[in-house]
Formats: structure tokens, C-alpha cells, sequence
């Protein structure tokens, strides 16, 4: 059917030049690495400049393959401090078409390697990759693993992801806190975590480690009971060398920079600064009282 389609447009003329005008059209990801590609020169030149463009790195925010406007923030603190090792870890994956690693992947050359506990997220992943032109030569890491503090930094190894990486993902709906707290083979230049940012912003606190923890396991009306406060997360960054830069606008992915980095265009901003936002005001006003009595631990 498709070759018959193809030689009906051909025997007509305008039809043919439309049709040939489209076939030489870039793909998105080549259009998405060609305005990226300006953006980036742009933001070095004003970097460069000692100027920061944006007073807030939310306000930088821009959504290729992440969820929220995580790609956008990412690449405006890497412009900053530089795409060094072009390395990007991600602890929690999923498919790969939505995650905080494939712009990197996919739009400006990362290695990637990217982990999670679903088999059928870790397949999906890998075809997801495969189809795409830009990793045709080079595929990301991918490792279908239940992770815990007892095999985390083994896992990592294994897979070649020890060392000194720009970016460090990790988004588990659980044992965040225990898993970063654990990981001492990967020095990350930048972090981005998912906090819990129903719990509000003067409370320590994370969900006691079970290796098997999952909030899908629970009633729904206690699925809330997951992950980590902001708080929790700020003074384990601190005591490994990370300050807190900021997060994307709804306030609960959050990101960190390695103190010895960006401190004057990226100055340490507070938890109340980011939880100044409608979603977690709602989340802590109606969410956060079904769950504040359960068993949290404090950090």
C-alpha cells in the first residue's frame, strides 16, 4: 500500500515537490539540537559575562524529554559550569521517552547510564533508544536492578557509572534519602532529586528503610507516605558538599550544584524559596494531613 501511495504522488507534480520538500525536512531531534545548540552559546556568552540570565533557574525551564521543565534547567546550570565529562546517571528511568537523561542522550552526546527497577520499563527503554538516529552507535547503559544501600554502589560500578558525572538523577518514590545517602562511587557535578514536597519545609524527615519499599503497595489514601522532605535532602547534600540551587516551578524536583562550582551565579537558595509555589502549598494544606501521622523518620 505504501509503495502505491508513493508512485500516485509522484505522477503528480505539485503533489511530488511537496512530497520531496517533506522528506528532506529535519527530524524534531535534529531541529530540538540545533536551537539548543544556540541556546547553550548564548548562555556561555553571558556566563562568561559574569551574568546570570534568569534570577530563578525555574525560569530557564523547558520540557524536551522530561516531564516538567527539568531539560531546560539542566541545561542552563551545565552552561554555567560546563558540559565536562558528559556523563549523566538516572537512578529510576523509567521508558526513557519521559526522564531527566535522554536530552542529554539524545540532543548533546551523553553517555548515559540509567537504572531501574522494572524489567518491562528497562525493555521499553531500550527499544525507545533504538529507534532513535542519535544512538545508533552509541546506546546508554541500561540496568534493570532493584536498588538498595546494600548493592547501590556495586550496581553503579558494574555498569561503568563510577567516577566523576555531570548529572545525577534520582527518582525512586521511596528510599531516596537512604540510596543517596549510600552512594559514595559517583561524584556528581550537578544533582536533581524528587522530593516530597508535601511535607513541609521545617520537617527532616524520609520513610524508614525497607529494601523493598513501594508506596504502590500501600492503600491509596497512604501513597502519600513516600520519598523525602526538601529539609532531609538539603542537610544530606550539604554534608556530601551540595548546596541547594533551586527547582522547577511546581517545587518538588529539585537541584543541587557541587559547592566548588557556580557559587557566584548560583548562590544557595532556601527551602521556603522553593516551596513558594501553588502545587505545594495545595499539597501541604490537603495532602500532607493524611499522611503526617505515619511512621516518618526523622534525619
Amino acid at each position: 500500500m505504501a509503495s502505491r501511495v508513493r508512485s500516485a504522488i509522484a505522477r503528480i507534480p505539485k503533489a511530488r515537490q511537496a512530497y520531496e520538500w517533506v522528506r528532506g525536512f529535519p527530524d524534531s531531534d535534529s531541529i530540538n539540537q540545533q536551537l539548543q545548540i544556540g541556546l547553550l552559546a548564548q548562555y556561555r556568552a553571558q556566563f562568561r559575562a559574569g551574568v546570570a540570565p534568569f534570577d530563578s533557574i525555574s525560569d530557564a525551564g523547558f520540557r524536551c524529554y522530561s516531564e516538567f521543565e527539568e531539560d531546560g534547567i539542566l541545561l542552563y546550570a551545565l552552561a554555567a559550569i560546563g558540559l565536562k565529562t558528559r556523563r549523566v546517571v538516572e537512578i529510576g528511568c523509567g521508558t526513557g521517552n519521559v526522564n531527566m537523561s535522554s536530552n542529554l542522550i539524545l540532543n548533546h552526546g551523553y553517555k548515559g547510564y540509567l537504572f531501574d527497577g522494572s524489567s518491562s520499563n528497562i525493555d521499553a527503554a531500550a527499544a525507545f533508544y533504538r529507534s532513535k538516529r542519535d544512538c545508533h552507535l552509541i546506546q546508554p547503559e541500561l540496568t534493570q536492578s532493584w536498588i538498595t544501600r546494600e548493592n547501590v554502589n556495586q550496581i553503579l560500578t558494574t555498569a561503568g557509572a563510577a567516577g566523576e558525572v555531570d548529572v545525577f538523577s534520582l527518582d525512586i518514590d521511596g528510599n531516596d534519602w537512604h540510596i543517596w545517602d549510600a552512594i559514595d562511587v559517583v561524584q556528581p557535578r550537578l544533582c536533581v532529586f524528587e522530593t516530597n514536597d508535601i511535607i513541609p519545609g521545617d520537617l527532616s524527615l524520609t520513610v524508614p528503610y525497607v529494601p523493598d519499599f513501594d508506596y504502590l503497595s500501600l492503600p491509596e489514601n497512604q501513597q502519600d507516605f513516600r520519598s523525602v522532605s526538601l529539609l532531609a535532602m538539603s542537610r544530606l547534600s550539604a554534608s556530601k558538599g551540595y548546596r541547594l540551587i533551586g527547582a522547577h516551578r511546581h517545587g518538588f524536583n529539585v537541584f543541587f550544584m557541587r559547592n566548588d562550582l557556580g557559587q557566584e551565579l548560583f548562590p544557595e537558595v532556601t527551602i521556603s524559596d522553593v516551596h513558594d509555589n501553588l502545587w505545594t502549598r495545595q499539597g501541604q494544606s490537603m495532602r500532607w494531613p493524611a499522611v503526617r501521622d505515619m511512621g516518618w523518620q526523622e534525619v
